[in-house]
Parts: structure tokens; C-alpha cells; sequence
């Protein structure tokens, strides 16, 4: 029998990282999870508790990473990824894609591994171009309060192509768009949790500006399919985006959550906060040509299950 193939998974405690890790652990690799847990959970992991195959080490991956053995695929998922971590934590949000890029990258160097790292659609800021197709440079105003996470990601691209060009390692972008489903923190900031959680509470559900910005919603299992798909490809090193082309409005996507719940509760409307997206929706034909992939989760399957993993989740809080 073979020797299993090793996987560093960083940020493993967190939504997609823990997703991805049990996706790994599936196709055969052992996986070894990093968190510094400022965002994780161990919640997330503590299924994967005496699995031979799972190592989870805690650690802030802006420092330097030491592991003995071989490292076949690293995937950097390290990093705040909602508006109220990253306006909350914002110089950690910087380093974790500078300095924790940088030193992930060095290790995939050191180890000859494949390296891939997740980086955004916020990479496209408040597009200009719509649908965004990766030749897009993109609208980030630099120096906003969500330019911590923009050029945070943007500069990751750029220190991964630089790796890839200069050193020789082989390096995989994903451009992740809107993911939904469990594990995600219900006050997290995003729109899929606030909405839920606020819907199944009883409270108003907050709709900024007049609730017209589209947002497209993919189910995390199709997501990490996309990235798994990505992270086993050979000769493409530039960004491929990976996300469900299906477009609704912010309010749109309220009343089908007040419906699905079935709660009374009212949307309350507030200001637009500054350079937030107008309209996100991933062009994929890139990764239909290249991977074989598209989205397969409906979005009223997905939003199904993701309605009870928070139903149960608050139930147990109560």
C-alpha cells in the first residue's frame, strides 16, 4: 500500500477550512490543519478528534512555519474573511496575507509541494465589469475600510505569481465568490448568517441601502469541489474563479429567507456602508473549460440545510 499523501490545510478551523479538510481526508491525503483560532473554531474540527490522519497544530501562520517530512499540497486558507473581522482586526488581516502568504510560500518552496491559496472576488472591488471574468483588474479603493482585506488578497496574488515566475513553485489561485452553508459564525457580518439568524431570532433583518446590490450564492460543497478540482490540476497557474453565477438582489435573497424560516420578522433598512459591491457574479467559464466544473447544490437545498444547521445551533445555545 501506498504512503499517504500529506496536505497543509491553513486556517483549518474555519469554514471553508474545515470543509476542505474533511474533503482532503476523504480523497486519502493526511491532512495537518493550522488555526491561530483569532476567527476558527475548534467546533468546526472537533469531529475529525482521533483520526489518525488529521494533526492540528495551533499556530499564527505570520510566523514562521516549521514541519519536518514531506508536504505534498499546501492550501493557504488562512485569513478574516467577513466585513466585521476584518474592520475589527484589520493590521491581522493584513499580515495573514503578506507575511502568512509569504511564509507558506516558503514552505511550499523548502518542501517542492504544489501550493494554492484562496484568495477573493473582493479582489474586483466594486466592478466596473459585469459579470467579473479573471482578466478583470478590478475597482478596490485601496485606502477604504475594506482595503485591509482587498489589497490584503490582492497582494497575496501577486507574492504567488511572484513564487511561481521567480522560484519555480507550483501555485493554484482560487477567486472565491459568496459561500454559504455550516460552520459558518452566525454574527460574523456576512449576509447569509445575519439573515438566518436574525430571521430565526425573531429580529428585523438589516438590509443596507435600498437592498438592489446582487450578490451570487454558492453552496459550500460546491465550492470546495471547484477548489479540490483546482488544487489537482496540472499547467494553470493564474486566478480561476470558483462561485454560482446565480444573481439576486440582497432583498431578493431576504424574502427568500423570511420565507424558508417562516418568520414575521421585518426588514429593516440602513445605510449602504462605504465601497461595498453593488453587483458580484462570477464568470465561470474558465473553470467549466478547465476543471469541469459548475455549481450542482440548488440554492433552495442549500439554503435547506444550511436554515437547520443554524435552527440547531441556536437551539443548543438556548
Amino acid at each position: 500500500m501506498s504512503k499517504k499523501k500529506t496536505v497543509v490545510v491553513t486556517g483549518a478551523a474555519g469554514f471553508l477550512g474545515s470543509h476542505l479538510s474533511d474533503r482532503l481526508l476523504s480523497e486519502g491525503y493526511k491532512v495537518i490543519g493550522i488555526d491561530n483560532l483569532i476567527t476558527g473554531n475548534l467546533r468546526n474540527i472537533e469531529h475529525l478528534a482521533g483520526n489518525s490522519d488529521f494533526d492540528f497544530i495551533k499556530h499564527d501562520v505570520t510566523k514562521f512555519i516549521f514541519l519536518p517530512g514531506k508536504i505534498d499540497l499546501i492550501l493557504h486558507f488562512a485569513s478574516p474573511a467577513s466585513p466585521i473581522d476584518y474592520l475589527q482586526i484589520p493590521i491581522q488581516t493584513l499580515k495573514v496575507s503578506s507575511l502568512g502568504t509569504h511564509n507558506a510560500l516558503g514552505l511550499a518552496k523548502e518542501k517542492g509541494s504544489r501550493f494554492l491559496i484562496a484568495s477573493t472576488s473582493e479582489c474586483y472591488g466594486d466592478p466596473l465589469e459585469h459579470p467579473q471574468k479573471e482578466t478583470y483588474w478590478g475597482n478596490v479603493n485601496p485606502i477604504g475600510p475594506r482595503g485591509c482585506y482587498d489589497e490584503a488578497k490582492r497582494f497575496a496574488e501577486a507574492m504567488t505569481m511572484a513564487y511561481h515566475r521567480f522560484h519555480n513553485v507550483d501555485t493554484k489561485i482560487v477567486r472565491i465568490f459568496n459561500t454559504y452553508g455550516p460552520r459558518m459564525r452566525l454574527e460574523d457580518g456576512r449576509v447569509v448568517p445575519a439573515f438566518i439568524g436574525q430571521a430565526l431570532q425573531g429580529q428585523p433583518l438589516t438590509v443596507f441601502g435600498d437592498g438592489s446590490q446582487t450578490r451570487s450564492f454558492c453552496y459550500v460543497s460546491d465550492l470546495v469541489d471547484g477548489i479540490y478540482r483546482l488544487s489537482q490540476s496540472d499547467g494553470y497557474h493564474e486566478p480561476v474563479n470558483i462561485g454560482n453565477p446565480a444573481e439576486m438582489t440582497v432583498r431578493q435573497f431576504a424574502d427568500r429567507i423570511l420565507a424558508f424560516t417562516g418568520s414575521k420578522s421585518v426588514i429593516d433598512f440602513r445605510p449602504l456602508p462605504e465601497d461595498d459591491p453593488k453587483v458580484r457574479q462570477p464568470d465561470i467559464t474558465l473553470a467549466k473549460k478547465l476543471l469541469g466544473w459548475s455549481p450542482q447544490v440548488t440554492f433552495d437545498v442549500g439554503i435547506r440545510d444550511t436554515v437547520e444547521y443554524f435552527r440547531e445551533f441556536l437551539a443548543l445555545q438556548a
